[in-house]
């Protein structure tokens, strides 16, 4: 399996559009609405420099994009599995060492994901749990 993050270029907009509205995995996002191709394309004009693709062998797989410290997410569901969420948050995390994740209480799955990449809770409110990536004794990563 070649799998790499590639900068989010135009042509993957799309893929990140329907990814987020694709049935199996909309529920864990945060904000759940219909995004046209107009508003997919002004969002990503303004943000697409804040993302990356997964991709193997040319097929994106997945996204990862961090805004306002906070890690977005997602793999295709056709690749859950795999280890391609683990390898997007590890490899977002270098670029963003002190992002976190804001993850709905109902989210399970990412839950998992993100203790699996060594962050641990450090806060909750009533619909999310509050992630943060362990440092060790050097306050290094």
């Amino acid at each position: 399996m070649n799998l790499k993050l590639e900068s989010c270029k135009e042509i993957y907009w799309e893929f990140v559009r329907l990814l987020r509205q694709d049935d199996r995995v909309k529920n864990g996002f945060i904000h759940n609405t219909i995004i046209s191709q107009q508003d997919q394309i002004k969002y990503m004009t303004k943000f697409a420099n804040l993302y990356y693709i997964a991709v193997i062998d040319n097929i994106p797989v997945g996204y990862v994009g961090v805004i306002n410290d906070d890690i977005r997410v997602c793999t295709h569901p056709d690749f859950h599995g795999k280890g391609i969420g683990k390898f997007m948050i590890n490899e977002i995390h270098k670029f963003w060492p002190n992002a976190i994740a804001k993850v709905k209480k109902t989210n399970e799955a990412s839950s998992k994901l993100f203790l699996s990449c060594n962050f641990i809770k450090y806060s909750e409110d009533n619909q999310f749990i509050y992630y943060k990536k362990i440092k060790d004794a050097n306050n290094t990563i």
